[in-house]
């Protein structure tokens, strides 16, 4: 770190931060590290912003730009990482097609971030150094199936675990492209599901939608044990949903399940092989 180029405080609170592994930080770490008021902590981190040393990712909350990145305004590390330093509670995981793409589940590259809180935001979208990250509120209730991810060596983030997001997903598809994508999705980690927490999971979450979404889903796709399958049938009621609310209605299949369902066996056979 040349001190004759950026300044000896500039250099103090650089290395300071690199040596706690400290890639993001706020105003009170520039305090601490550098040894200055909150006056002139605020004035280094402006003056480290517009020499493209540092990048803010909310006010008072800022990442420190790698060196082999070079300099640049935009850069703001990892964008799980960054969505848990934007949320505004510790009552929160990563979830939906987020969470999917932490699973392994998808084949697509993400362009979202979905943030699932028991706060509601003032902003329900947030963009952040190019990331969109979109905060869907969740009831306390539902604040639960959720386990610690190491989005990088020394940073974790919560995520909602593989059996949570696929319930999750079936309960609100506009959030993950819809329930095509979630049958995709099972069928790529169906050998790490496990399928007799995700039955206790639906049971556990109530939704006549996700049970009769999961019990088509999983008899179409024969992963599931008759027995599994009876316990849904148990919790169905006489209430006719759609399958996947992002595609047309115009042409259904007769099922079991009296549920809606414009995916029939043919599309699904097609899309879990190709």
């Amino acid at each position: 770190m040349n001190k004759k180029t950026i300044g000896t405080v500039s250099a103090r609170l650089i290395m300071g931060l690199y040596e706690k592994s400290k890639l993001i930080f706020s105003l009170n770490d520039i305090m601490e590290i550098a040894g200055i008021n909150y006056n002139a902590s605020l004035k280094l981190a402006h003056d480290l912003f517009k020499r493209k040393l540092i990048s803010r990712i909310k006010p008072g909350k800022y990442i420190l730009i790698p060196q082999e990145i070079g300099q640049s305004s935009d850069y703001v590390g990892n964008w799980y990482v960054v969505a848990r330093e934007v949320v505004n509670t510790s009552d929160y995981y990563i979830s939906y097609y987020s969470a999917m793409d932490i699973h392994n589940m998808v084949v697509h590259p993400i362009t979202r971030i979905y943030v699932s809180a028991a706060e509601r935001h003032y902003k329900k979208l947030k963009n952040v150094g190019g990331i969109s990250i979109e905060f869907v509120f969740v009831g306390k209730q539902n604040i639960w199936g959720i386990e610690n991810y190491w989005a990088t060596k020394s940073e974790r983030v919560r995520v909602s675990d593989i059996e949570k997001t696929i319930i999750d997903c079936l309960y609100r598809p506009k959030y993950c492209g819809g329930v095509l994508e979630v049958i995709k999705g099972i069928w790529i980690q169906k050998d790490k599901i496990d399928f007799d927490r995700l039955l206790d999971y639906s049971l556990k979450f109530d939704k006549n939608i996700v049970i009769k979404r999961l019990g088509y889903i999983l008899e179409s796709l024969n992963l599931s044990k008759s027995e599994y399958l009876s316990k849904l049938r148990v919790k169905a009621n006489n209430k006719y949903y759609v399958l996947d609310p992002l595609l047309p209605t115009d042409e259904t299949f007769k099922n079991s399940w009296k549920i809606i369902a414009n995916i029939g066996q043919e599309e699904i056979t097609k899309a879990i092989s190709t």
